[in-house]
This record gives C-alpha cells, sequence and structure tokens, in this order.
C-alpha cells in the first residue's frame, strides 16, 4: 500500500520560535492566526461564492483495473482520438451526399453608369401610303413611326441553378471515405491500448517506488539509531568521537536520497493522477499486487509470428498503406477518366424599372433558363510531366516510403519481441537468485534474533538484519515488477487483452 505522509522529514527536529516557553503568548499568537487565518477563507469564499473547502480529504484506494477505467473514461488524449473518430464515422455514415446536386440560389440588384435607349420602328395600319405613291396599285403596304424609348436603369435579376458531375472518381472516392474512417477506428484503438499499457506499467512502477521509499526511511531509522548509540559510548568513553561523527555523517547523507525518492514518487503520482483525468492533487492509495509470480513458457518463433501480424503499430501502418491505394486509385480514375455534368439553371429577369414599375405584372419579366449535358475531360492530366500528373507521383512515393516504413516496423518488431524475451529469461534466473538471497536474508535475521534472545547481540544487530531482509525483499520485487512489465509489452506487441500472460500477478 503507497500513500504520501505529510509531516516532517526524518531526522529534522522542530525548533521553538519563542525562547520562552510560556502560556499567554503562545495562546494569543494561536488565536491571532486563528482568527486571521478564518478571515482569509471567508474572502475567499465570498469572493468565489462558494464555501472554503475541508483541509484534509478522504484518501482514495485505486485498484489496477480501477485506474485502467478511469484512465479510458476520462484521459484528454484520448478523448482528442475519440473525437476524431467520431468526425469520421459521421463522413462515411452520410458519404451518400455525393451523390446530391450542388444547389444555387442568388439574387442581384444593379444599376447601369449611363441611360440605356431603345429605338425602333412601329408599324401604322390606319394610314396607307398608297396617295403618296402617285396613285400606283400598292394597297398592302403602310406607313411606319419611329419611336426612341429610354431604359430603365435600375435592374433585378434571379439565379436558381442545380449541377451533378458523375465520374468514376466518385464512387472510387466513396470507397476511399470509408476506408479512411476504418483507419481512424484502428488508430482509435491502438491509442486506447497504448493507454491501457501505460497505465498499468505505471501502476507497478509507482508501488515498487514506495516500497523503495519505505526500505529508504528504516535504513534512516536505523542510522539514526546508531547515531544514538555511538553517542552513548562516546558519552560513557566507551567509542572515540571519530566513530560518532562518522555515524552522524552516513545518516545525515542519507537525507537527500529519500527527499530525492519522495519528491520522485509524488511527482509520479500527481502525473498517474493527471492520466486518469484526477486532479493532480487527489490523495489516493494503490492496491499492492500479489507477491506470486507464475512464470510463463514462451516460444520464440510463435510469438514473433503473432507480433508481426497482430502489433497495433503494425495493423494502423497496414490500414493507413490500403487507405493510400485506394485513394491513389480515386485520384488516378479522376485524372485519366472523363466526367459526366448535368446541369440546369433558372434566371428571372425583371425588365422594367424596380422602383417605379409594378413587381407582380407579367410583361415586365423575362424568363429565362436551360438544361445541359457535359461531358469532358481535363486534357492536362494525361501527361505525367504537368502538376497533375506529378500529384500522381507523389502519391506513388508516398506509398512506397509507407511499404518500406511497414517492413521496417515488422522487423523492428521481430527484434523487439526477441529482446523481450531474453530479458523476461535474464528477470527469471535474477528471481530465482534474488530468493536464494531472501532465503539467506531470513536464516540471517532468525539467528540474530535467536542470538539477541540469548543476550549475545544487541538490538541494533536485529535490526539491522530486518533491514537487509527489508532490501533483499525488495530486490525480489523490482524483478518481479520488471518481469510483469516486459510480459505487458509482450502483450501489447502480441496484439492479446491484458492479463493474457501476466494474469495472477494482479489483484
Amino acid at each position: 500500500m503507497i500513500q504520501i505522509l505529510k509531516g516532517h522529514r526524518p531526522g529534522r527536529r522542530r525548533r521553538h520560535l519563542w525562547p520562552f516557553a510560556g502560556i499567554v503568548k503562545p495562546l494569543f499568537c494561536a488565536a491571532v492566526l486563528l482568527f486571521s487565518t478564518a478571515g482569509l477563507f471567508a474572502q475567499d469564499a465570498a469572493a468565489e461564492g462558494q464555501a472554503p473547502s475541508a483541509p484534509d480529504q478522504a484518501v482514495r484506494r485505486i485498484g489496477v483495473d480501477e485506474a485502467v477505467e478511469l484512465a479510458l473514461k476520462n484521459n484528454l488524449s484520448l478523448e482528442s482520438a475519440r473525437v476524431a473518430l467520431d468526425v469520421k464515422k459521421r463522413k462515411s455514415d452520410l458519404v451518400w451526399n455525393q451523390f446530391l446536386p450542388d444547389l444555387t440560389a442568388r439574387g442581384s440588384l444593379s444599376r447601369d453608369n449611363t441611360v440605356s435607349t431603345v429605338s425602333g420602328n412601329i408599324p401604322v395600319t390606319e394610314l396607307p401610303l398608297n396617295p403618296y405613291l402617285g396613285g400606283l396599285p400598292s394597297p398592302n403596304i403602310y406607313g411606319v413611326v419611329p419611336y426612341s424609348v429610354d431604359g430603365p436603369q435600375w435592374h433585378v435579376q434571379g439565379n436558381f441553378s442545380a449541377s451533378l458531375t458523375l465520374s468514376a472518381a466518385l464512387f472510387q472516392g466513396i470507397k476511399t471515405i470509408r476506408m479512411d474512417y476504418q483507419t481512424g477506428r484502428v488508430s482509435y484503438e491502438k491509442a486506447r491500448v497504448q493507454m491501457e499499457r501505460d497505465v498499468r506499467k505505471a501502476y507497478y512502477q509507482i508501488l515498487l517506488a514506495g516500497e523503495n521509499v519505505s526500505l529508504l526511511k528504516e535504513s534512516f531509522a536505523t542510522a539514526e539509531r546508531q547515531v544514538a548509540m555511538a553517542e552513548a559510548n562516546y558519552r560513557s568513553g566507551q567509542a572515540p568521537q571519530l566513530t560518532l561523527l562518522q555515524a552522524q555523517v552516513s545518516r545525515d547523507n542519507m537525507l537527500p536520497t529519500i527527499d530525492q525518492a519522495e519528491n520522485g514518487l509524488k511527482l509520479a503520482m500527481a502525473n498517474f493522477a493527471m492520466t486518469l483525468g484526477l486532479p493532480f492533487d487527489t490523495q489516493f492509495e494503490l492496491v499492492p499486487v500479489d507477491n506470486t509470480l507464475n512464470v510463463v513458457d514462451l516460444e520464440l518463433n510463435e510469438l514473433i509470428s503473432r507480433a508481426v501480424q497482430n502489433k497495433p503499430d503494425i495493423l494502423e501502418l497496414r490500414q493507413q498503406l490500403l487507405t493510400l491505394k485506394t485513394s491513389r486509385q480515386a485520384q488516378a480514375l479522376q485524372l485519366y477518366t472523363p466526367y459526366l455534368n448535368f446541369s440546369w439553371n433558372y434566371t428571372p429577369t425583371f425588365l422594367a424599372d424596380p422602383f417605379k414599375d409594378e413587381w407582380f405584372k407579367g410583361d415586365n419579366w423575362s424568363d429565362r433558363g436551360a438544361f445541359s449535358i457535359t461531358l469532358g475531360i481535363n486534357l492536362n492530366n494525361l501527361f505525367p510531366f504537368t502538376k497533375e500528373g506529378q500529384g500522381l507521383e507523389d502519391v506513388d512515393n508516398t506509398i512506397q516510403t509507407t511499404t518500406i516504413g511497414l517492413a521496417q516496423m515488422m522487423r523492428g518488431t521481430e527484434l523487439e519481441v526477441y529482446n523481450t524475451v531474453l530479458s523476461l529469461e535474464k528477470t527469471r534466473i535474477t528471481m530465482e537468485a534474488q530468493n536464494k538471497t531472501v532465503a539467506l536474508a531470513e536464516r540471517s535475521y532468525q539467528l540474530t534474533e535467536n542470538a539477541y534472545r540469548a543476550g549475545l547481540n544487541d538490538y541494533l544487530q536485529v535490526q539491522n538484519a530486518a533491514v537487509e531482509l527489508r532490501r533483499a525483499r525488495v530486490g525480489v520485487l523490482e524483478q518481479q515488477f520488471n518481469y510483469l512489465t516486459s510480459l505487458i509489452d509482450l502483450e501489447y506487441a502480441m496484439g492479446v487483452s491484458f492479463g493474457t500472460l501476466s494474469s495472477g500477478s494482479a489483484k
């Protein structure tokens, strides 16, 4: 059980603030401090509109499975990946909108810089021109009257159009969008598995750091007892002053190491709390793991074969490669195949003056519109040296680079699994040696305790034997945690659920 306790560092003594331990002065100062502090808290609470918070928080007990659940639920980086996946899912679900036509509606009001004049001839049917032709027989000839009218300077025009372009690249683009969503799912699953792996490893590392801090504190307590014994021997004349000084230096040299270990533990717990989506100052303790660890029989070739097929990083890169190839096919179809466009537009135009004439009179409007079908192809796309053709070459280079990266990752995974298996074997051998050391330390402690009971040793030797026993046990615990974290890395590389190899090690 790991818990950060606030208090004085070991071996440091308090000093009185005043030279006289009177009664009136301490009580008066304590009362002033109490009322001033209460006033400050009241002002802060009034300013923020809430009551002062309790100074002590309940310590929260968290197990490894609960830590994983909190991280998957509250971690901000994972939430960002989830939002990105939702965006791709929405595009995939609405991919049918590629077949919706482009609809446009607009209206315009314009004014000519100069007034336009409309001129022409109006036929006059009531006055025949025969009398003016010398009496010639021409009964069907009539006169015309020329006219000239100023046109409107303001014009109102509307436009509504619909256009739809179909091509072979459109259907391949739909496949690309759906493939991109599948890539997003693989990437999110990879991020989720990585988060679970990191949380489990951090959990065990914090437990080990807590055990190291406890061992350092016990060693410091033993050093303090050694100083007390050396001081008693020096005062009684049984030991020189050098022995006392050496014991004090040895004790004081441990303080920076203890401070560094405690600060490192506090920082690790703060980072762990932030990873779980909790405030960094959350007071919590971790549920300890079982000291027994099952050694797993590993088949190297089988592990490598499964890792190069199922490792999340490889799955993600392989899916990205498939998406690139699909996108390349869509781009090639867009370059080298024709397109078919359907277009229809309607353009009503007001012929009269919009500020003087009647709007709803039918003669004042001109209705124009057209429907067209266009078959075309971009000729620049047919040449590989153009900008469009070079864009396709860039995609081919990206595919080639990704393929090389995939091959490198697969080879790196083989080496990673090989190193992990070697590390597990080395850790197993070290654990066996450490277990023998623990057995020897336990035997030494029993013999020392029996000698103390018989009056042959002092109690300090018993304490030293107890510290050595705890150091040996912490060494075994360190190897167990190393073995467990290596199994977690191996489970990640194989793409199996966590606990498949490391089950039975954590409560």
